[in-house]
């Protein structure tokens, strides 16, 4: 039985490190090549090294996974992907698997959970990891509409750039004074910034802000 072909795409070492010896210790596959992002990626893809299932995050420089992923599925159909990520935000799955993603896994997922996604995606299946499951079964039964955010901008939401970037600093998790001394303003000013991003976007508050700057895409 000929063993399924595996191209790591991640730009963490340790943890690309870790997967490698994780399926090199099983039967049933093998590990063809590592990149550290999506263009490393398409370099290594030759006659002689074409994958079976390309296992890449979505978060790296030069070109991340969906970006990766689009290509793939327009240049080399046959390829299967599946992203394994940190990133849970349900817009991402939808247009994953609205590009021809084969399965989306959270990193938090356990080694058999991962060995089985892999081994059901090379027999011809698609997978999602539990959890994901779980929050688009939410997404159903609560009746939201995550898709309708897919496609916003930062000019839907009037958001400049500033704002823009207290946001990505509220997403990391810096209190306003942290902001305040990071970009040179005031924690007043800080304080201005937060309460006008949450009623620009009709949010009730931080956590729902950031929640939806994901799924709209703004923040990645």
């Amino acid at each position: 039985m000929s063993k399924v072909k595996i191209l790591l795409v991640e730009d963490h070492m340790v943890v690309r490190n870790g997967i490698k010896l994780l399926l090199e210790s099983q039967e049933g596959f093998v590990v063809v090549g590592e990149a550290s992002n999506g263009d490393e990626a398409l370099q290594l893809l030759t006659a002689e090294l074409l994958p079976d299932i390309i296992l890449t995050d979505i978060s790296m420089d030069h070109m991340d996974g969906m970006e990766l992923l689009r290509i793939i599925k327009s240049t080399y159909p046959s390829i299967k992907v599946v992203i394994l990520s940190m990133l849970n935000q349900i817009h991402y799955v939808i247009e994953g698997f609205g590009l021809g993603l084969s399965g989306y896994l959270l990193k938090n997922v356990d080694y058999n959970e991962l060995l089985f996604g892999l081994n059901h995606v090379a027999n011809g299946g698609r997978y999602v990891s539990e959890e994901i499951s779980m929050a688009l079964l939410d997404q159903v039964t609560s009746g939201e509409n995550y898709t309708d955010l897919s496609n916003r901008s930062l000019s839907d939401f009037d958001i400049s750039e500033r704002e823009l970037e207290v946001l990505k600093l509220i997403a990391d998790g810096f209190t306003n004074v942290e902001i305040a001394d990071k970009i040179f303003l005031s924690k007043r000013t800080i304080e201005g910034h937060r309460q006008s991003l949450i009623e620009k976007m009709n949010v009730k508050n931080t956590a729902e802000l950031v929640k939806v700057a994901f799924q709209s895409g703004i923040l990645k």
